[in-house]
């Protein structure tokens, strides 16, 4: 105020008289102001405390500078701005209206908030800082919004609201206590609200619209149509391949899109970016054909395969398994890179999926095929081992070349494993047996390196030959032996014993020997037929011919086969008679030959001497001995004899039985068992 005098005094030097005249009429002016009333004027001038203000009267209004709180406000304050302010009082001695900008703006800002909160429309206020579960708001009174109320979506950067202004709903509102509760929610939900109506009511499917890309997807992007967003999915973006909407779009673009499709009720807009643009996949069947080459370009490497385009929207696929010729999966990103113009070969095109599966090395010949122009079967070739399984080995013999050794082709013995002989990474030579090209295969062999011991075999043994073998695997339909090393046959069960055999492991082991008889023999497919039970029979037959052979012809069959009928307890029937009467003369001379010799000793005993008699008597019961033990080897022999007969006799009928049935079972598990070997 005495800033202002001093201004005053400056300007002009009034007389005493003039300055009751003024005086009185300001009284008189005042009078017809009442305090608390609301008043507009305009800046006269601005102090560094005050600012004057002209409220049409013949005294100024004084406000003081901290009422002017807003900065915004307070920057905008110049002479000619209009303000408000509330009458507070008359200074007498200083001569100006006293007024407060303060409760003016409090004063408006309850009665806007009460208008708001009646009308249920907005309110302009600031956001002035963050609080625990909210925010303050001025509106010319501090009021309070809650953290759910400060945007449709969850506010994650609270600071991007501090000192911004916004339109409010009014929630609560207490005019006594001037608390009032407010939301920007609401307000941004009544106007977007307002906008769908209006969008929806106006769009059509087909039409062309322009819009804004407001968010980015892995799935798409939205766009904002006038104030409503609709969705863009990733596969209508483009006719080609796209990763991510990123590759086309970026926040913020204006697009033109066309309207797929829209749902008033679920509030759902389709958008179409491609459809702009004709359709490249058209007589896409026409254009490109099974086995013609093209150029394109690399545009994606993921681990199946690669995607190659072929000219703007329309993209194929180089599987991983079309990329080389090698046997083993290549990654993509160790023959191509993208961006990488490659020569590809078409191998399918279906235009109901819009699919195009390309081939690289198809644009190339089959490392197979240049095997072939060098190599024919049976020619030998050197590589290095790539890898063993339980069914043989793989050797690479060229940088995309690799053949199978089968366990089979390993070596002419039997083996459990391949790794029982090879390992990785060791350098072998071996055989070529075979070049398919249309089943991409190379067979190779080791053991042919060493020639057929099959074909040896079979020019040395032929059927019916006796042959020690040993058993190195029992089976339930008999067992398998080993002749020589790499050679294998059979003994069926039927072949394994006289006695009829359920279970051969009950009587055979792994690693026994024994004699066998070749039955049958297969040349062309290196199988063998044995039986320990012929065996057995020729065995007994040769140990028969052997000892038949040792006697002097004092022992007949008859004498064999009638002890032994006698030790069997067999009675006697016209059969066994017609034997007794065959074995009688027989008899009746052994015993004649014995009288005789009777006869003769008594009469050698009385020319010899007393010494010579002993020595006789000695020599008699040593013949005598060694003729009842050679009778009782001969018995033996004989009793055995019969027991085979009768034996082979029984199994005969059991034999012509199982014989077929027992073929028949071992032929198909054989033919499994080949086919699980392959």
């Amino acid at each position: 105020m005495s800033e202002l005098k001093k201004n005053q005094e400056k300007d002009e030097k009034l007389s005493s008289k003039d300055y009751e005249n003024l005086l009185d009429q300001y009284q008189f002016s005042s009078q017809e102001m009442k305090p608390g009333s609301l008043i507009k004027g305009r800046v006269v001038r601005i102090t560094s405390e005050h600012v004057l203000v002209d409220v049409g009267y013949k005294s100024e209004g004084i406000i003081p500078l901290g009422d002017f709180t807003d900065p915004e406000v307070r920057e905008s304050l110049a002479p000619g701005v209009e303000v408000e302010a509330i009458l507070e009082r008359g200074d007498r001695r200083e001569g100006y209206l006293i007024l407060s900008k303060k409760r003016a703006t409090s004063m408006r800002a309850i009665k806007n908030l009460e208008t708001a909160f009646q009308n249920n429309s907005w309110i302009i206020g600031k956001v002035q800082e963050k609080i625990r579960n909210g925010y303050v708001v001025d509106v010319g009174i501090q009021t309070f919004m809650p953290d759910s109320h400060a945007d449709m979506k969850i506010v994650k950067d609270p600071k991007q609201l501090l000192g911004n202004r916004y339109k409010f709903k009014v929630l609560k509102f207490d005019a006594k206590s001037e608390n009032a509760v407010l939301s920007r929610k609401n307000y941004l939900m009544d106007e977007q609200e307002k906008k769908r109506q209006q969008v929806f009511s106006q769009i059509q499917r087909g039409m062309k619209v322009k819009g804004t890309v407001r968010t980015l997807t892995n799935f798409g992007a939205f766009v904002d149509i006038g104030g409503v967003e609709g969705l863009l999915h990733i596969s209508d973006m483009s006719w080609g391949k796209l990763n991510h909407p990123s590759e086309v779009f970026v926040s913020g673009q204006e697009i033109e899109v066309l309207i797929l499709d829209f749902d008033k009720k679920e509030d759902r807009i389709s958008l179409g970016y491609k459809q702009m643009t004709p359709d490249p996949w058209k007589d896409i069947d026409v254009k490109y054909m099974p086995g013609q080459k093209v150029v394109g370009k690399v545009v994606s490497l993921t681990d199946f395969g690669a995607f190659v385009e072929l000219e703007k929207g329309v993209e194929g696929l180089i599987h991983i398994s079309d990329l080389t010729w090698s046997r083993k999966p290549v990654h993509p990103k160790k023959v191509l890179s993208p961006g990488e113009e490659v020569t590809v070969s078409i191998l399918s095109v279906k235009t109901d999926t819009k699919r195009i599966s390309l081939g690289l090395k198809q644009t190339s010949p089959h490392p197979l095929e240049v095997l072939r122009g060098m190599y024919s079967p049976g020619s030998r070739i050197k590589g290095t081992i790539t890898s063993i399984t339980d069914f043989g080995a793989f050797m690479k013999v060229d940088e995309d070349v690799e053949g199978l050794i089968h366990i089979s082709d390993i070596s002419w013995k039997k083996i459990k494993h391949p790794s029982d002989v090879l390992k990785a990474g060791e350098e072998t030579e071996a055989v070529i047996l075979n070049i398919d090209i249309e089943k991409q295969k190379l067979s190779l062999g080791i053991k042919q390196l060493q020639g057929d011991i099959w074909e040896d075999f079979f020019q040395r043994q032929k059927s019916g030959d006796l042959v020690k073998v040993k058993i190195i695997r029992i089976v339930d339909f008999g067992v398998f032996v080993e002749i020589t090393p790499g050679i294998e046959g059979v003994v069926f069960l039927s072949e394994l014993d006289e006695k009829r055999i359920e279970d051969p492991g009950e009587l055979f082991k792994v690693g026994d020997e024994k004699h066998a008889k070749i039955l049958k023999m297969s040349q062309s497919d290196k199988k063998l037929s044995l039986s320990f039970k012929q065996a057995q029979l020729d065995l007994q037959k040769i140990e028969y011919q052997k000892y038949a052979k040792s006697q002097d012809g004092s022992l007949t069959f008859g004498d064999i086969m009638s002890d032994q009928i006698k030790s069997l307890g067999i009675s006697k029937t016209k059969k066994t008679e017609k034997i007794d009467d065959k074995v009688k003369p027989e008899e009746a001379k052994v015993e004649a030959k014995k009288e005789k010799k009777t006869e003769e000793k008594p009469k050698a005993k009385e020319k010899k001497g007393t010494k010579e008699a002993k020595d006789e008597k000695k020599t008699k019961k040593a013949e005598e001995k060694e003729e009842k033990k050679k009778t009782a080897e001969t018995q033996t022999v004989k009793r055995e004899k019969i027991e085979t007969i009768k034996e082979q006799k029984e199994s005969q009928k059991i034999k012509k039985e199982d014989n077929n049935k027992e073929t028949k079972k071992v032929t198909k598990k054989e033919t499994q068992k080949e086919g699980k070997d392959d």
